[in-house]
């Protein structure tokens, strides 16, 4: 699985350990090893998105963590743009809420049967 996605095998492992604890996936010895836990309608981006930790508790856009006090922008950076950001990663997390994996597996099967047309 991580050649096919060209990653490190421990990324994928700890990636895969993640989608086990959220109940996405399965994981058994054997041939079979990984299945989903659920259909592939009931799986969101979103539902992938939380089980892997993709952000922290602070937020998708945590910065300037100790502004200079004494610089007018860095003692107001957060007033102006922490609210903005907030609903940046709001909008994010409704659609990730709205795309499911069955909607992924569709769109990979057209793509693979149009490139044999």
């Amino acid at each position: 699985m991580a050649s096919s996605v060209g990653a490190n095998p421990v990324i994928v492992r700890n990636v895969m350990c993640a989608l086990k604890e959220a109940d996405i996936i399965a994981i058994s010895q054997g041939k079979s090893g990984i299945t989903l836990a659920k259909p592939l309608d009931e799986i969101t981006f979103f539902a992938i998105y939380k089980a892997v930790d993709a952000v922290s508790e602070e937020g998708l856009f945590h910065f300037h963590e100790n502004p200079n006090a004494n610089c007018p922008i860095g003692r107001n950076i957060h007033k102006g743009v922490d609210q903005k950001l907030n609903r940046v990663q709001q909008a994010m997390e409704e659609e990730l809420k709205k795309i499911t994996l069955s909607d992924v597996v569709q769109d990979t099967r057209k793509a693979i049967a149009d490139e044999n047309d």
